[in-house]
């Protein structure tokens, strides 16, 4: 058994954490709307912390899932911070998708106190997090990983160490620019086929055994087909993540082209009132006028 701890549940953290302490774990959690900390306790047994310093207090690895940048220096900050309350030699995995810059600010911050750090954000959606198969990117040193991976291994079916602090956000927003032209190209096809007359769930089972197959087409299609969009990764979340890729790109230097025509179609889903559907609402912008 490890003492950990959890800031942060969300659709994400809330399951995740839950998952360390059906493993066995001591798991010590913080959540800015206390209520939500103390429904969790009551469903897994854990203990509440009134701040993410007290909840990071003793534990071994401190595990967090926040908004975005300015969220996660909030948690990790000041007097009541994760950083003020971890013990030397103790690990902070961070699973926020953020900006690679953060995780490098953070792990200096991190050393300079004797902390490790890994930044490591996931993919696979809510119900990723919920059956305990996600997938975490990770970046950091090979002895942290080895450490910390045993407890995010609780709640997912790969854990990678892809290189240096930052690498983990980076593989992320890799990860997020190839989402968001596969599921236009998805919502494209779906609409195409409906107007033709074809019946689209005997379409996709077919095309979905061949070289048109995604995760996003076996997950997502049938719901698609079906305009149910009250689910999964919200609209607004992709924006934040997309914004993350543009601003590394302009740093980089590489062009984005179809990932920024994307992104506006986003924005035209936002202007519907779809902030909170889930991405492959896409769909809507082309049988909606």
């Amino acid at each position: 058994m490890t003492k950990t701890a959890f800031i942060g549940l969300g659709v994400m953290g809330f399951p995740m954490a839950g998952h360390k302490t059906a493993q066995g774990h001591e798991v010590t959690v913080y959540n800015r709307t206390i209520g939500i900390a103390q429904n969790w306790a009551e469903k897994y047994g854990g203990r509440v912390a009134a701040t993410p310093r007290e909840a990071a207090a003793g534990a071994e690895v401190i595990c967090a899932c926040v908004g975005n940048d300015d969220d996660l220096r909030s948690v990790t900050y000041g007097d009541d911070g994760i950083l003020a309350g971890m013990k030397e030699g103790a690990i902070f995995v961070d699973h926020t998708t953020a900006s690679a810059d953060v995780a490098r600010e953070i792990a200096e911050n991190a050393v300079e106190l004797g902390l490790r750090f890994i930044d490591g954000p996931v993919s696979g959606g809510q119900a990723g997090a919920e059956n305990g198969v996600l997938t975490v990117m990770c970046g950091g040193d090979q002895a942290t990983f080895d450490d910390a991976k045993p407890i995010m291994d609780c709640y997912a079916q790969a854990v990678t160490l892809i290189g240096p602090v930052g690498s983990g956000q980076l593989c992320k927003m890799v990860n997020q620019i190839c989402i968001a032209g596969l599921v236009q190209g998805l919502a494209e096809g779906v609409n195409f086929g409906a107007k033709a007359g074809l019946d689209m769930k005997k379409v996709i089972d077919v095309i979905s055994k061949g070289a048109a197959q995604s995760w996003q087409m076996e997950n997502r299609a049938h719901t698609m087909i079906d305009d149910e969009f009250d689910f999964g990764f919200a609209v607004d979340w992709m924006r934040k993540d997309l914004g993350i890729c543009f601003e590394e790109a302009r740093n980089n230097g590489s062009r984005l082209p179809i990932t920024a025509l994307v992104d506006q179609f986003y924005a035209g889903i936002q202007a519907k009132g779809g902030n909170r559907w889930d991405t492959s609402s896409l769909l809507r912008n082309l049988t909606q006028d």
